[in-house]
């Protein structure tokens, strides 16, 4: 019997039942931590997008795009919640002043800033 394309080009199968299935394996993913904008990510992906999903899995690049996207989502965060914070006046004396005032005003800057990063990268 001749061999098959896939044979030729050194690929094996698995004999399950009467079914000849190839060994198929990922190839190696690049390991760089994520945190919570990549995970957020990842779900959207699995649940709205998984056709993009699959084929950055099957490619390899999966966890590359998640750290990219954790990367450019923290920096984005950061820059935008100190952006935030001296155009509404919330300095360090006032933190010193009233301490509470700062934490409600912080806290509130914050999720504002959360929301237009999951809508400009996260949920896209």
């Amino acid at each position: 019997m001749e061999k098959t394309l896939y044979e030729q080009m050194g690929g094996t199968y698995t004999t399950q039942g009467d079914y000849y299935l190839p060994d198929l394996t990922l190839p190696p993913q690049e390991e760089r931590p994520f945190g919570v904008w990549a995970q957020r990510r990842l779900c959207y992906l699995k649940q709205y997008h998984k056709i993009l999903y699959y084929n950055l899995l099957t490619s390899g690049k999966l966890h590359s795009h998640l750290a990219d996207v954790e990367k450019e989502a923290q920096s984005l965060f950061l820059r935008l919640v100190k952006e935030y914070a001296d155009k509404e006046g919330v300095t360090e004396q006032l933190k010193v002043k009233n301490p509470m005032e700062w934490v409600r005003r912080m806290n509130n800057i914050r999720e504002r800033v959360n929301e237009v990063v999951n809508a400009e990268m996260i949920f896209i």
